[in-house]
């Protein structure tokens, strides 16, 4: 393997800058011409838009606007020119929102980050992202064709048999959640079966430093990226892992929540992503990510800006076991019953696996008559507390993450 992906990684920053003046106007160009975006770039002169200083002038696109365009116009919003055949996936995330996936040559460009993970021809990688509606499992499996490794098409669950397959097929790489691979290895010992995994591409979740420095005595190099259903692959870590290494393929904006203000370098602000595919071209996509931008190029020679990774929600939605949980999901569990007068979700940590409790403050009912309720409006099994009416803190939070990100 050679060291770099391809040689847009270590471009000079006028190399870049050059090449972002050619594709930037087409881009915008594009998106005008679509009715999606309900004339909110009418005035544009995309020929003016040739640098990422320019893209403030513009109004920032939300998850909300995607769904309402989606509402009118299904599936895809008209933010596409290709009819909904023309694409070679569809998928749906919860909203729902529909997004189109292609099997070109690294069209997620999640060859960049399996690259920069060492994985390439020769590897076999045990993709434990989602096959079924959701677009992780072909982002990563598009990714592995992109650099020549082979994939063991996974998905979740089913544990023993995955730990059986990772062990005969002779498994090299994993793809899917930071805890997933412990799932697995774990089971693999308890079964006697020895596996040949040694690098862990992960992301849909926090990699916690005691995780990686657990993989890492188990002789697994474990990097995260940072990707989204709608974007694929935004930023990544090579082996310096010192922040996330932008991807060629996309624009990054750090502004301030709920504004399109670009905020000063080094503070913390939503990422804002502007992608240069030309299928779908989302220009200044919010993501509702906090990061902040690092100073200086990446150690390993990748010359593209850098950002700190995941800080956080820029409102309170939280990732709890890959799956985000929405303030509006716990307003939905309260309305269920009229026994609720409020609900916390409490995202924590044990054993190095999300733990998710559901707090509740009731005037009567037992635990086990909400666990239904809390699987259909939250999406994910958790404990569920029973507190006195008037005993959550009044402070306006519906969700809370006590996860130590250091």
């Amino acid at each position: 393997m050679t060291q770099y992906f391809d040689p847009l990684e270590t471009r000079s920053a006028e190399a870049r800058a050059e090449a972002l003046a050619r594709a930037l106007p087409d881009q915008i160009g594009r998106a005008q011409a679509l009715p999606g975006y309900g004339g909110a770039l009418d005035g544009v002169e995309a020929a003016r838009i040739t640098g990422v200083a320019d893209l403030a002038r513009l109004p920032v696109l939300r998850k909300s606007d995607l769904g309402r365009a989606q509402g009118a116009a299904s599936p895809f919003g008209g933010l596409t020119s290709l009819p909904a055949a023309g694409f070679a996936h569809i998928f749906q995330s919860p909203g729902p929102i529909y997004e189109p996936g292609g099997v070109s040559h690294d069209w997620w460009r999640m060859g960049r980050f399996l690259h920069a993970c060492g994985v390439g021809p020769g590897d076999i990688v045990q993709n434990c992202f989602g096959y079924h509606l959701t677009p992780a499992g072909m982002i990563f499996e598009n990714g592995a064709r992109a650099v020549g490794a082979a994939v063991l098409p996974a998905g979740t669950g089913q544990t023993e048999l995955q730990a059986r397959a990772a062990h005969d097929v002779g498994v090299t790489a994993y793809a899917g959640t930071p805890d997933y691979l412990k799932v697995i290895l774990d089971k693999a010992e308890e079964m006697g079966l020895a596996l040949k995994i040694t690098k862990a591409a992960v992301g849909g979740g926090a990699l916690f430093p005691s995780l990686r420095a657990e993989y890492a005595a188990r002789g697994i190099s474990c990097l995260q990226c940072y990707a989204t259903a709608d974007l694929g692959n935004i930023a990544y870590e090579s082996a310096a892992m010192e922040g996330m290494i932008v991807d060629e393929g996309v624009i990054v904006e750090i502004v301030t929540p709920g504004t399109g203000n670009p905020v000063a370098p080094g503070e913390v602000g939503e990422v804002v992503v502007t992608t240069l595919n030309p299928d779908y071209p989302l220009i200044r996509f919010a993501t509702g990510d906090l990061s902040a931008v690092m100073e200086g190029e990446s150690p390993c020679g990748r010359t593209n800006m850098r950002i700190k990774g995941w800080m956080g929600r820029a409102d309170q939605t939280t990732k709890i076991k890959g799956m985000f949980v929405r303030p509006e999901q716990v307003a939905a569990l309260v309305a269920r019953h009229d026994c609720i007068a409020r609900a916390r979700v409490v995202a924590s940590r044990e054993g190095e696996a999300d733990v998710m409790t559901v707090r509740i403050e009731a005037t009567g009912g037992e635990a086990e008559n909400f666990a239904g309720s809390v699987v259909e409006t939250l999406k994910l099994k958790g404990r569920i507390e029973i507190v006195p009416p008037g005993s959550l803190p009044n402070d306006g939070k519906v969700i809370e993450d006590l996860r130590s990100y250091e």
